[in-house]
């Protein structure tokens, strides 16, 4: 009984087995073979075997039309598996080997999205965030009636608040430790670089706070000429941002620092 069940056992691994091996991509096998096993992985879900299988099609298929759709989904394989760098590389090559195919269009975007997904929080390096953003600006540059053009957007508005968002958080940064000089002008460039983003009205505004500790600890005969300063980010504040929330708060930061520079010309 036991050599029964035994023999009955790899029996059935031998018939699971030799099923699997159809998906094998074997060597002989023909190039539209090798093709249709590899694609067959890829609709099943097996995203890394998949990459696997389409990088063995390309070895074999070099100057076939099959050659150029395994290029295509080698990279949505790394994609779909979330190795985002290769899959970038992946899409970049496609592009570079088919520059006319119409899937150009989709694989551009795709490429972008790759560093995207990779775009860390805010508090890290950003590295990918800045390719990401120059690689979805250069997309709707090219495509500007894209299907993805709207979404490309987006991701452009999000990757800047971002970016904005860390350079806010440096002028906060140096606030704290009293670098006032240095914290007004990471602010300033959130301002000049962002200023479409949720950080400029709040950067103008700690700008200003920033300008005005800045002449507060200042040598006497620098005071005035920094407290100025202080006044130019209440006066660009009004500019960009007439009914913005903080507009009562600057106000009266306003007329105090108006009145150190009162103080400071009696004084002299």
């Amino acid at each position: 009984m036991k050599k029964l069940v035994l023999f009955s056992f790899l029996g059935l691994a031998l018939i699971a087995g030799a099923c699997s091996d159809k998906n094998l991509i074997r060597p002989g096998d023909a190039v539209n073979v090798a093709f249709d096993k590899a694609k067959r992985i890829y609709d099943k879900g097996d995203y890394a075997e998949a990459a696997r299988a389409f990088e063995t099609v390309i070895s074999v298929a070099r100057g076939t039309n099959y050659a150029q759709d395994a290029q295509y989904y080698l990279a949505e394989s790394y994609y779909k598996n979330s190795e985002f760098l290769i899959a970038a590389s992946e899409y970049q090559r496609y592009m570079n080997y088919y520059p006319r195919d119409e899937r150009r269009e989709e694989v551009q975007y795709k490429e972008a999205l790759c560093y995207y997904e990779m775009s860390p929080r805010y508090k890290l390096d950003q590295t990918e965030t800045h390719k990401a953003l120059e690689l979805f600006q250069l997309f709707i540059l090219r495509y500007p009636t894209s299907d993805f053009s709207t979404e490309a957007g987006n991701r452009v508005n999000e990757l800047r608040d971002k970016l904005a968002h860390k350079m806010h958080d440096a002028g906060l940064f140096y606030l704290r430790i009293r670098e006032y000089n240095a914290a007004a002008v990471y602010f300033g460039q959130v301002v000049n670089e962002y200023p479409d983003t949720n950080w400029a009205d709040d950067a103008l505004a700690k700008q200003m706070e920033a300008y005005e500790l800045y002449a507060d600890n200042s040598v006497p005969e620098k005071k005035e000429e920094r407290y100025r300063l202080a006044i130019n980010s209440y006066q660009k504040f009004l500019q960009l941002f007439p009914s913005g929330e903080q507009r009562a708060d600057l106000e009266s930061r306003y007329d105090e620092v108006q009145e150190k520079i009162k103080e400071l010309k009696k004084a002299s």
